[in-house]
């Protein structure tokens, strides 16, 4: 794998970063995959996934927050409070669920007592929970309203023709990942899953036109390789999840993360954003229809095909489902999936953890030892 990768995928002020840092470019961090990155990208701004990996301790984040809540948000204000975000010239934060709806107003907080953490630009966009005819149009007017706000505050213009210029950009990115969704799934998988993370994960912290040239160079490259054999295919699945050592932790016991539902992960780029309309429009049909994630209401039977779907194509003999501890959307729905699971015969496990530095891999490695060896003793496949 391009060496590139891991450590793009490792380091929060990455030389990517920093490299447009230093040309006087402006970079926008953002919390969920709900956000429109065309509209950063349209307007010369790079856009940033915001992640909490590099938290070394929770002791800012407690102070805000306290102790019963999702320790995601936890270590991403503990990252902006030790000052590994203060090159962000801006954040967008998204009321996903309570907890990261929190973390705005406990980032506003912490900016009052911690000099230089909060952004001068700081926006709260809103996500409606359904999709519907309304919910459209009010998502339609929330970008527009970012539009509008980043162009105030940025002197920047972000016309029709940017947007459409930016949204076939990224769609050569998802049809990229369309590739390399077939490298990971193939019976000898070109790749592990701890790898393809990283590749996965680099796309949401460097300019976009470079990161699809080393995507493309990655692919060919792949497609001549040998690949993976000989090991446990798993689906992995479950609440937001960048943390690469946890992916090497499970395929450290003989196991391939051979296909995953991680909004860090495939989640993010399912389906092509249309560009023969409207180009806001388009962003909005995308963004809010194509992102299978529990917030949304009404969608469950269609997150349970796409999961059943994603298994059969990688092939798997496994699922494992986690969840942050306090995450009551995947927390309650995993239990359901467990059940769908199971139910066809496909071994599955539920494993609850924390995020960051409060993770206890001992306890997971020894849950994951046994759910593979139930597997082998089983020799169910898809």
């Amino acid at each position: 794998m391009n060496p590139v990768f891991t450590e793009v995928s490792e380091v929060q002020y990455n030389r990517f970063v920093k490299r447009w840092k230093d040309e006087g470019k402006p970079v926008a961090g953002y919390t969920c995959s709900f956000v429109p990155e065309e509209v950063f990208h349209a307007a010369g701004i790079l856009p940033f996934r915001i992640r909490g990996f590099s938290a070394r301790e929770t002791t800012i984040g407690d102070t805000y927050f306290g102790p019963f809540i999702c320790s995601l948000p936890k270590c991403m204000l503990q990252c902006a409070g030790q000052g590994d975000l203060r090159f962000l010239d801006g954040t967008v934060i998204v009321p996903g669920c309570d907890s990261m709806r929190r973390l705005d107003e406990c980032w506003r907080k912490a900016g009052t007592d911690i000099e230089g953490i909060l952004p001068e630009f700081f926006f709260h966009f809103s996500v409606p929970h359904k999709y519907t005819d309304y919910t459209l149009t009010w998502f339609v007017e929330e970008i527009q309203r970012l539009i509008a706000a980043v162009e105030e505050h940025f002197g920047a213009r972000i016309r029709e023709e940017d947007l459409a210029a930016s949204i076939k950009v990224y769609n050569r990115t998802r049809d990229l990942f369309g590739e390399f969704e077939k490298l990971r799934t193939r019976d000898d998988p070109a790749c592990s899953g701890a790898e393809a993370l990283s590749v996965l994960l680099a796309g949401t912290s460097m300019p976009r036109e470079e990161y699809n040239v080393l995507l493309e160079e990655y692919i060919a490259e792949a497609e001549q390789s040998s690949g993976i054999s000989g090991k446990t295919r798993l689906l992995l699945g479950g609440s937001a999840s960048d943390d690469i050592d946890l992916v090497k932790l499970i395929e450290g016991t003989g196991a391939l993360v051979a296909g995953d539902n991680l909004c860090f992960g495939s989640r993010f780029y399912e389906g092509r954003t249309g560009e023969a309309g409207n180009p806001v429009e388009e962003l909005a049909r995308h963004y809010l229809g194509h992102n299978l994630c529990p917030r949304m209401y009404g969608d469950y039977d269609r997150r349970l095909s796409l999961l059943m779907e994603r298994a059969a194509k990688a092939k798997v003999q496994g699922v494992i489902l986690q969840n942050i501890r306090f995450c009551d959307l995947h927390g309650s729905e995993n239990g359901l999936l467990e059940h769908e699971f199971e139910s066809r015969g496909i071994p599955c496990m539920r494993i609850e953890r924390e995020y960051g530095p409060l993770v206890e891999t001992g306890r997971l490695k020894m849950r994951i030892d046994a759910f593979l060896e139930r597997i082998q003793q089983g020799k169910v496949r898809v």
